[in-house]
């Protein structure tokens, strides 16, 4: 029973006054209420039982497989169209903008602050995206409406995998799936393979310039870091922390990758002529790479691009598939 129907039983104006208010004192509900009385009341509370209970599910295809899919996170969005599952999305977030066709697909929000009504609205059998704040509650709330969610960890590489494949799994499409994992591994390899035989070099990646956001210990960014041949500098402080630039001078990185991206001409910020940043060792010998290939921060099926990216930054004098 949910809350809403509880409250439409004991706590409503409109059962308290059907339920006894309006009879006497001395009446019992029994010998009190006629029989006509008694169908309508049950009528009504027939009606509130039926208008509380889960809607059906959309109407699935392929034996199981979803066929109307809402995406909250980039990651799971390019996965899907990879795969071939591009035309079971129905939904996308704000910042789902690869391939270029997601921009036709209506828009529910952002990762952390998805409209459950615009999702309920398109009328999904599977709402899916990156695991992240709201993640919880949101599963809560479609699970309880019939709509199965699937929002996975992707905080390292073989996360990304098992998102690829449980993707394909639920669409219908679990050999394409696997198919791009294979070719996924392969990519990475041969990375991984050109860099290995340099020297390893002090990285500092950073995301954000206000606050500076960097990438930190245990998280998909610092795998990046270590399979494109660098060291991340940064050893404390969770996932993805926050520092000062006298921080970034004490760390003294070799090479500071800026991948500031969704900020207004965040490539250019990091510079000699930056306060604060002018004695930063990296800075003053020119050793700050701007990155502008969203791949580089996208936990998904063109991590492998993103890889390449990251390892060139890096090692400029290798030549990286």
């Amino acid at each position: 029973m949910t809350r809403d129907f509880t409250r439409r039983l004991g706590g409503s104006e409109f059962f308290r006054r059907n339920r006894s208010e309006n009879l006497p004192r001395s009446a019992s509900p029994q010998n009190s209420e006629s029989p006509s009385r008694r169908v309508k009341i049950v009528a009504l509370l027939l009606l509130g039982v039926l208008g509380c209970r889960k809607p059906p599910a959309p109407a699935r295809t392929d034996g199981g497989a979803a066929a109307r899919v809402v995406s909250l996170s980039p990651s799971t969005t390019e996965t899907l169209f990879v795969i071939g599952a591009g035309e079971r999305v129905v939904g996308r977030s704000r910042y789902c903008d690869w391939p270029p066709e997601v921009s036709k697909l209506p828009v529910i929000g952002g990762y952390v602050d998805p409209s459950y009504e615009a999702i309920l609205a398109l009328r999904p059998d599977l709402v899916t995206g990156a695991r992240g704040p709201a993640g919880a509650a949101m599963s809560e709330r479609l699970d309880a409406r019939g709509i199965a969610t699937f929002l996975p960890q992707t905080e390292s590489f073989a996360q990304i995998d098992t998102m690829i494949l449980g993707l394909g799994e639920r669409t219908g499409r679990a050999k394409e799936a696997k198919a791009t994992v294979d070719a996924l591994a392969g990519h990475v390899a041969a990375v991984e393979k050109a860099v290995a035989a340099r020297p390893r070099v002090r990285v500092l990646l950073v995301f954000g310039l206000q606050p500076i956001s960097v990438a930190g210990p245990s998280s998909f960014a610092e795998e990046m870091i270590r399979r494109a041949g660098g060291t991340n500098v940064v050893t404390e402080g969770g996932g993805y922390p926050t520092l000062g630039v006298e921080r970034v001078i004490t760390l003294d990185p070799d090479v500071i990758v800026n991948a500031a991206i969704a900020e207004a001409h965040g490539h250019e910020r990091i510079s000699k002529d930056t306060p604060g940043w002018s004695h930063v060792r990296a800075v003053a010998e020119g050793h700050v790479v701007p990155v502008t290939d969203e791949s580089v921060l996208r936990p998904g099926p063109r991590i492998g691009d993103g890889l390449a990216t990251l390892a060139r930054a890096i090692h400029p004098d290798v030549v990286v598939p």
